[in-house]
């Protein structure tokens, strides 16, 4: 497995980690579950994402793959309500019982990176839970502050001192944090996550999208509609050329030199087996690269095509 500098937090990390959501959302059996993660860990992916607000997540993590502690860096997110505190979302008393939260669930007695989850600028301007995430930091309960997030509130956090690591959406039909974002982590030696690195697999047909995941997707859908790109015209052939569709997403990805890792939660053995070969042919040629952008503009006229939180 590929490994990138995880910016200034002296860790390097897998070109490809694991986000733990959809072991929680999609009522996947735990064991199988875990059996997928582990398989994962074993071929060199070292990175775990969760959240306090993905339901049974941070558990999942701490019941089934704390003994492999030294095996993975782990990320959390918080700052959005928990049923265990009192606190309203963004406070620092929240995020203060969110990292508390998060170490007991997890097992652990360090968290490697914790991130703000998807704040707005003003909460991010305001600063109390961010500072509240650099006192836990200080106190050895954190090792990294970051924020997730898009757009002008992620480019701005990318400029903040204290903050180590973005996670950011960027793929083949969301690209304007690859000109907003990517800079400022760069001139500032931030790590990067990109989350969405396969854009919700809008390449499929709409049949395949039902009801909360329908309307989630919904928006990468009509863009990949509108940018009207074929596999064969970024090089790639065969018999079933629509099957090219999710190696040329996370290759995209990773074609990004800012980039540290991309996450991908799949539940599915065979799909976690694709990606690792996926990955393991690095970035997409310069040319494919460009065609992608160049349809990404075209197809955003009205510029409305922001980064999807």
């Amino acid at each position: 497995m590929q490994t990138r500098r995880f910016g200034k937090t002296n860790f390097d990390v897998s070109v490809l980690g694991f986000g733990a959501a959809p072991a929680a959302f999609l009522n996947t059996e735990p064991t199988a579950a875990a059996a997928l993660v582990n398989l994962m860990l074993d071929a060199g992916v070292n990175l775990l994402d969760t959240a306090a607000m993905y339901p049974g997540s941070e558990a999942f993590i701490g019941e089934h793959l704390a003994h492999r502690r030294d095996d993975y860096i782990l990320v959390s997110k918080c700052g959005t309500k928990v049923s265990e505190s009192t606190a309203a979302p963004w406070t620092p008393q929240l995020v203060a019982d969110s990292v508390e939260r998060a170490l007991k669930l997890l097992k652990t007695d360090v968290i490697d990176v914790m991130l703000l989850h998807s704040c707005d600028l003003a909460t991010l301007q305001k600063g109390d839970a961010l500072a509240e995430l650099v006192k836990a930091r200080d106190a050895g309960k954190i090792r990294h502050v970051g924020y997730s997030g898009d757009n002008e509130a992620a480019a701005f956090a990318a400029g903040l001192p204290d903050v180590a690591v973005i996670e950011t959406s960027i793929n083949i039909v969301d690209q304007v944090n690859i000109d907003t974002v990517l800079p400022a982590a760069g001139k500032n030696d931030i790590g990067v996550i990109v989350k969405r690195p396969i854009a919700n697999a809008c390449w499929r047909p709409k049949e395949a999208f039902r009801g909360f995941y329908g309307n989630y997707a919904k928006p990468y859908i009509e863009r990949f509609d509108k940018m009207n790109l074929s596999p064969e015209q970024l090089g790639f052939a065969g018999d079933d050329v629509q099957e090219h569709w999710p190696e040329i997403a996370i290759r995209f990805t990773l074609s990004f030199p800012e980039v540290s890792t991309a996450i991908i939660g799949t539940t599915n053995p065979a799909n976690a087996q694709a990606n690792l070969g996926y990955v393991a042919r690095g970035p997409l040629p310069s040319g494919a690269v460009e065609t992608l952008r160049s349809a990404f503009r075209a197809g955003n006229t009205e510029g409305k095509w922001t980064g999807q939180t």
